[in-house]
């Protein structure tokens, strides 16, 4: 039934979609582009498998003038040529989703189909093409220009702050009240871009607290309080969740900009802030200390293993004699996990290279900072403190780029370097 159901919803779909492109915007493609979102709504997960196969097949460029334009610029190199090159380029189906985004709710449709197009490309690499066309669009329509920072309280609308608690994807938002301690409290702040397009819908938000010192301990950022701390003994900022809201944005950042806004916002709140900070997981951790647990050639001593070997115990972390034994084992291998590059010089950890992209550098390492079920099984339980240092930021970045530097502090390159004990 389902694929009976998916044939005749297809049909109509996919007759939309010619239809919409002949028009380009003429009279009518409204309405036509409002039939479009509704009937790929009513596909199965199989069915929208197929109509992207639709727009990979019948909606890509026309590859004869993309020919055509190509020996035209090689003949005669110049800007017209160019510009003829770039239309050539343009697919059909770039039109189509162009005007399906001025649909009613066609922004959300879009997000959706490319969130959708992620598991259909599994097993389909001829859909990258359709990918690379939404993500291109999407670059545009979410540039730093159409996004609007909003700091978020309590008086947030209520469908506003139900999106906070349902995207937290660093530390899980368990309820009304630990959100309102997240957001209603003089030394806690959330902040989020939103576009005109989605209005009450975050596309980032992050989490910052205020503190005296750079913080160790997330268990300790999140645990209920009694009372108000007083404001005048904040001197740092530190920025412990930044969650990406709509997977279909994958590919397109703005965690760069908004950490760069926020701190400007929060100098300007609070002049006493002089450090700012980010305390951090480290999801790479353990997967790389695995493979290097099982690799003959991984420069583990004996001993080193043998300690290491607590780990696949449960409970470890509480257990005092186990901490002794593998505690400086495993923080010296954190170390070099962090300051470790791909064959490309980018760090192996996907929240190092954020952060270290962004200029910031791998200031101090939190032992036992994170003892959540998760926290333990990615990163054996350590945070990471990465500073952003406005004198330097620039420099980390060029560096980073140019030579594969991984910026670090003497702390973090001491405990690297310890011998084996």
């Amino acid at each position: 039934m389902a694929g009976q159901h998916d044939e005749q919803i297809l049909e109509t779909l996919v007759a939309s979609c010619r239809a919409l492109v002949a028009l380009h915007g003429d009279p009518g493609s409204d309405a036509v582009a409002d039939v479009v979102i509704r009937r790929y709504h009513d596909l199965t997960p199989k069915g929208r498998a197929r109509f992207f196969s639709f727009c990979a097949s019948e909606l890509g460029p026309d590859h004869r003038a993309v020919r055509s334009a190509i020996d035209s610029y090689l003949a005669d190199p110049n800007d017209s040529g160019v510009v003829r090159l770039r239309n050539a380029t343009m697919t059909p189906r770039m039109s189509l989703f162009d005007t399906l985004n001025n649909a009613t709710a066609g922004l959300s449709a879009l997000l959706q189909m490319r969130a959708d197009l992620a598991n259909a490309a599994r097993d389909a690499p001829d859909l990258e093409p359709v990918d690379a066309d939404l993500l291109r669009l999407f670059q545009l329509w979410f540039n730093r220009g159409f996004l609007e920072l909003r700091s978020l309280d309590w008086s947030t609308p209520a469908r506003t702050l139900e999106k906070l608690i349902e995207y937290e994807a660093v530390h899980e938002i368990t309820g009304w009240d630990d959100l309102r301690r997240r957001l209603d409290a003089t030394d806690r702040r959330i902040f989020a871009y939103f576009h005109p397009a989605l209005p009450d819908d975050p596309v980032i938000f992050v989490e910052v607290a205020l503190t005296r010192g750079l913080a160790s301990s997330i268990q300790q950022l999140l645990a209920p309080r009694q009372g108000q701390p007083e404001s005048d003994r904040f001197d740092t900022a530190i920025f412990y969740s930044i969650t990406n809201c709509q997977s279909g944005l994958r590919g397109v950042t703005f965690g760069n900009a908004l950490i760069k806004q926020v701190t400007s916002v929060l100098a300007g709140e609070v002049p006493e802030l002089t450090t700012f900070s980010t305390l951090s997981p480290i999801p790479g951790f353990r997967r790389w200390l695995d493979d290097r647990r099982s690799s003959r050639d991984a420069g583990l001593s004996t001993a080193d293993r043998a300690k290491l070997a607590h780990l696949d115990e449960p409970g470890w972390l509480g257990d005092a004699r186990h901490v002794r034994r593998v505690r400086p084992v495993l923080e010296r291998a954190c170390a070099r996990c962090l300051l470790a590059a791909r064959p490309d010089g980018m760090p192996v950890d996907p929240v190092a290279r954020f952060h270290l992209r962004n200029g910031a550098r791998v200031e101090r390492i939190n032992w036992a900072g994170d003892t959540s079920e998760r926290g333990i099984a990615q990163s054996a339980g350590m945070l990471v403190n990465y500073l952003y240092d406005p004198d330097s930021i620039e420099t980390n970045r060029q560096r980073l780029e140019l030579e594969g530097h991984i910026a670090h502090s003497p702390l973090v390159a001491d405990l690297a370097a310890l011998q084996r004990s």
